[in-house]
């Protein structure tokens, strides 16, 4: 009996060992809950996953030249690592949701952690996957691990390893990397824990409405594609001609600004003007439709209802106390510079990317000047100046300017002087020009 009893309890002890074993796996330690389910503990892969500064690697302490979105980053590096001293990083082993181009849902908020991550950080170092830096399919960005400290006494955290177990992105070749193994034990808890883009649930900083989510670039690079189609966008309002508005953005991936004009004409009053003011940061709300008397697109048929402010199809404050960025360009520039885009690869002329932008420029001469004198028209006293610099034609058109008193601007103040300008790029009459609304925006150099 006593034999017996021992062989017992022997035998409960092992399955009791074996037990205890086949609960510990990559994801967590499984436990049962008094009413008998199954649960996970949750791990904290980041904290057990440490920087190697011994490895075969390259590894480079860097800060940030530019937040781009949740898994790009352009990072500042010496000239030895990445010639020009920026080195554009393109997170392994994760892909966020879209906020450069469509909007997504979750999209900003992974933007908005790397951003708040990294800002804090006392110092930054990028990782490659093995003994070499390597580029992605666009050739022009770097496939890299990004690690950070919080202070200057803790440990490196693995970031593209905290944006897949925060549930910030989807697998992207995952598996298929130095840290594929922690990384895909990450991403199988943020799936069970339904953690944001996992979830199954609405992003609740994403409009679902009737209109398309995108940013001024895509609008711009793509604008016929959006004909007669209801999008929403976000930029600085920079300039106001009475019926219309010029509306700016800049897009840290191509370091450039990229704008649309905005006719709201009698369509709006009270609040709704208030949130259209230059110097505003604005969610707009519009179709897009093309202008056949200027060859151009605008977004047009504004709304607002004040008594629902969270509609998605009301146009919306952000900010404000902004300032247009009046990009300073030259006269070859503007008239016969080219910009290649990296994303497609394709050459575009500068002014047609800069259109509805603001630009300034310096060193105009002018060398003639046409007025509006027709007493039908609403642009009686508008000036196009013919100007030049370097031997490269730059034409100014002004809107009908008056001075600080009130006193109609004519042509005599600027025949023959050589002129700086600040204005927005504007598509008239077949060509690009500089548009000028304020008197103040045209200095006389001599």
């Amino acid at each position: 009996m006593k034999t017996k009893r021992v062989l017992s309890l022997l035998l409960a002890l092992i399955i009791l060992v074996l037990s205890l074993a086949s609960c510990t796996s990559e994801g967590g330690v499984t436990t049962t809950s008094p009413g008998g389910t199954e649960q996970v503990e949750k791990q904290d892969y980041v904290s057990g996953l440490k920087l190697n500064m011994k490895s075969e690697t390259k590894k480079q302490v860097v800060t940030v030249k530019t937040y781009v979105d949740g898994d790009t980053t352009h990072f500042n590096v010496p000239e030895d690592v990445v010639r020009g001293g920026v080195l554009k990083a393109r997170y392994l082993a994760i892909d966020t949701p879209e906020s450069t181009g469509k909007i997504e849902p979750y999209g900003k908020k992974a933007s908005e952690f790397t951003r708040e991550k990294l800002s804090s950080a006392v110092s930054i170092i990028v990782e490659s996957d093995n003994e070499n830096w390597n580029l992605d399919s666009t050739g022009s960005r770097y496939l890299v691990w990004i690690w950070y400290k919080e202070s200057d006494d803790g440990e490196y955290r693995n970031l593209n390893l905290e944006i897949l177990q925060n549930g910030l992105a989807i697998a992207s070749s995952t598996g298929n990397n130095r840290y594929g193994s922690i990384c895909l034990s990450a991403l199988a808890q943020a799936r069970a824990e339904k953690l944001n883009v996992h979830s199954g649930e609405k992003d609740p900083d994403f409009y679902y409405g009737d209109a398309v989510e995108l940013t001024l670039r895509e609008l711009r690079l793509n604008v016929s594609d959006y004909s007669n189609i209801k999008v929403a966008f976000e930029g600085v309002i920079t300039r106001n001609d009475g019926r219309s508005i010029y509306i700016e953005d800049y897009d840290p991936d191509t370091d450039m600004y990229f704008g649309m004009t905005v006719y709201y004409g009698f369509g709006l009053s009270g609040a709704g003007l208030s949130i259209i003011s230059v110097g505003n940061r604005a969610r707009i709300v519009g179709t897009v439709q093309y202008y056949e008397a200027g060859d151009s697109y605008q977004v047009s048929g504004l709304t607002y209802r004040q008594m629902k402010p969270d509609d998605p199809s009301n146009i919306k404050k952000i900010s404000d106390g902004h300032k247009p960025a009046f990009m300073p360009v030259s006269a070859e520039k503007f008239a016969r510079g080219t910009v290649t885009l990296e994303k497609d690869g394709k050459e575009y002329r500068f002014a047609s990317l800069a259109l509805y932008t603001t630009v300034s420029m310096e060193n105009l001469t002018v060398k003639s000047i046409y007025t509006t004198v027709s007493e039908e028209s609403s642009s009686k006293g508008a000036m196009t100046l013919t100007c030049e610099s370097d031997g490269t034609k730059v034409v100014v058109r002004t809107a009908v300017l008056t001075d600080s008193e009130g006193n109609l601007v004519t042509a005599d103040r600027f025949e023959g002087k050589n002129i700086s300008v600040r204005g927005v790029v504007d598509y008239y009459d077949g060509e690009y020009q500089i548009k000028v609304l304020s008197a103040g925006d045209i200095t006389i150099n001599n």
